[in-house]
């Protein structure tokens, strides 16, 4: 078969559209490919009463990197949407993150210092040295208040693991500041692109030759024929058709649900902390781009394990699964035509800043 392509693209979410667009660019011939029936990875929307329903989930773009703001931006306006989501306990709700008006729910304190004191006095007894595992983690952050009601339950439905087995960094990324402020990141950009993510989307893609329900796997060997060079963003352990064993996963179960009045829960993500309730939140979408439709769209989100054919939506860095891919790693050296790239095919969570960082890095080395 004739060499068509200078680039074809495994998977056109924002890796694969980023560096499809950068490529265009360059002069450079390039097909994206898609397993699924729509373009766009995790970050497609659907409209559903005119509302963008994130189909996998939230997706809340934040960055530090004035660089990457100024470059997704190209493509469509952002809405300053800030992030604050609830924790429901039995009921009880409370301020996400933990700061001030957190602790005030659980305390009554009023002050960073009262909070500060609190935590200490409920750590000082807890005897708990360097964290081996995310229960000792979240203890000497929060102590065993927030923990049992907010990160416990929470956590293990997540991970379908007790908390003591998971490592102690899952923890370390959550926000605790001692002052009045439920925005979840500390970023200075943040919001969402105002008409949804496949505006992004199709702005990177456009004019570029894409292909939906096409499953690479199955038709490699003649599909790497008709490019110079591949850019795969899938499954790395199925690149290899698993020769060390499976890399785990967990996934995710999207319920949704048409509601016939306005507003249902008030804010974009409520988070349910009980150990009762089987989802671990409810988004609602419309709340994202500040909605005022006469009905609404909720989504319940479900974690579950991982299996052939589900989606695998975050990785279980855990010795076992890293030293699996550390021989996977080593496997990608002998094929010199074949760029991998992104989460599924570095095996590691990404937010969306650092992806468009990822491909840009990849732009630089590839076609600069």
């Amino acid at each position: 078969m004739n060499v068509e392509y200078d680039y074809l693209i495994v998977g056109s979410g924002l890796f694969g559209a980023i560096f499809a667009y950068e490529a265009k660019k360059n002069g450079k011939k390039c097909l994206v490919i898609e397993k699924r029936n729509h373009l766009g990875g995790n970050v497609f929307c659907k409209k559903i009463e005119d509302i963008n329903v994130h189909a996998y989930g939230a997706h809340i773009f934040h960055t530090n990197d004035k660089k990457i703001w100024n470059y997704i931006n190209q493509f469509a306006e952002f809405n300053g949407y800030i992030n604050s989501p609830l924790a429901n306990y039995n009921g009880e709700l409370f301020n996400l993150p933990f700061n001030m008006n957190t602790f005030y729910q659980f305390w009554k304190t009023t002050t960073p210092q009262e909070a500060q004191d609190k935590i200490a006095s409920q750590v000082m007894g807890l005897n708990i040295g360097e964290p081996q595992n995310l229960e000792e983690q979240a203890l000497a952050l929060v102590g065993p208040d927030i923990y049992k009601k907010l990160i416990k339950h929470y956590t293990e439905k997540q991970w379908g693991r007790k908390a003591t087995s998971l490592p102690a960094f899952l923890i370390r990324r959550l926000p605790l500041r001692f002052t009045f402020n439920n925005n979840y990141f500390n970023d200075r950009y943040q919001g969402i692109p105002v008409g949804g993510y496949n505006k992004i989307i199709n702005g990177l893609l456009e004019g570029i030759e894409t292909r939906i329900n096409i499953d690479y796997i199955a038709d490699r060997d003649e599909l790497q024929s008709i490019a110079k060079k591949i850019v795969y963003t899938g499954k790395i352990d199925e690149f290899f058709n698993y020769q060390f064993g499976e890399l785990e996963y967990r996934s995710l179960r999207f319920d949704e649900e048409v509601l016939k009045i306005k507003n249902f829960q008030g804010n974009a993500v409520v988070n349910y902390c009980d150990p009762f309730t089987p989802f671990t939140r409810i988004i609602e979408h419309k709340h994202f781009e500040f909605g005022n439709q006469p009905t609404t769209v909720i989504s319940r989100e479900y974690p579950m394990a991982y299996k052939k054919g589900s989606e695998a939506f975050y990785p279980i860095n855990d010795l076992a699964n890293n030293t699996k891919l550390e021989k996977y790693n080593q496997l990608k050296l002998n094929f010199p035509n074949f760029i991998f790239g992104g989460r599924l095919a570095e095996y590691r969570y990404y937010d969306m800043h650092q992806i468009v960082g990822a491909a840009l890095q990849l732009v630089k080395r590839e076609l600069i």
